[in-house]
């Protein structure tokens, strides 16, 4: 994971400076090794990055035929289900570009044997990922590693099925081991119900446990400026 940096961008301005991120980087992977493995995460934040993903000029930056894309976390819905991570990244992103449809590694997390499932889309991870997107919940929970979940001490297996406080509670995600590995890591957070949150989590010696976003704490933070309210000083905020 490359040294954290906290980047605080206005609301309007936000999705296009993380999708910048995202193409530039995946771009970068490409050049340097001839593919990118590009890992997105759900929820409403991602969702207008990966729109402006789709849309030109940066659409056009990126040879989607060189990209695999992998899931941080999904769950335990259809591929067209409403509340899937899929079928929002598909209309959001998937479907607008030239990717290789075999290069679109989803996350079975429906079927009825998820530990199954989670094993086998383990298998299917590259042992590190070039692009990793994040999003970050008023809980402090990362993918779908929620506060006090047993998945966060996991250390050797690298998706696993879990149980969320909230519907739809059976899903599946990434590990610790699989954010600690990434390249490239950003985390995108909007909203003034975050901000405590952020705090937390972007504060040294956070627990985890108790704020799983800290897991990131290394990574490119996208923030906007509802979200940066309580940055203490010395955070590495840096205005855009």
């Amino acid at each position: 994971m490359s040294r954290r940096t906290v980047t605080v961008v206005p609301s309007a301005d936000l999705a296009r400076a993380v999708a910048g991120w995202i193409a530039a980087r995946t771009v970068a992977s490409i050049a340097e090794g001839g593919f990118c493995a590009l890992a997105l995460s759900g929820g409403r934040t991602p969702r207008p990055v990966y729109e402006a993903l789709a849309t030109p000029p940066l659409n056009a930056t990126i040879d989607w035929a060189c990209v695999d894309v992998y899931f941080a976390d999904e769950r335990a819905v259809p591929p067209d289900d409403p509340d899937s991570n899929y079928r929002m990244a598909f209309h959001a992103l998937l479907g607008s570009v030239a990717l290789l449809p075999g290069r679109i590694h989803r996350m079975p997390a429906e079927r009825l044997d998820r530990d199954a499932a989670a094993w086998e889309y383990e298998r299917l991870l590259p042992p590190r990922l070039d692009v990793l997107v994040l999003g970050m919940g008023a809980d402090g929970h990362t993918a779908s590693l929620f506060p006090g979940s047993a998945a966060l001490a996991e250390r050797e297996r690298r998706v696993v099925p879990v149980t969320a406080p909230a519907p739809p509670t059976r899903r599946m995600t990434i590990t610790p081991p699989v954010i600690a590995a990434a390249r490239h890591v950003a985390v995108v957070v909007a909203g003034a119900d975050k901000a405590a949150m952020v705090a937390r989590a972007l504060a040294a010696g956070a627990d985890p446990a108790e704020v799983p976003a800290h897991l990131a704490a290394g990574a490119q933070w996208f923030l906007d400026e509802a979200a940066a309210t309580l940055l203490a000083p010395g955070a590495g905020r840096a205005d855009a």
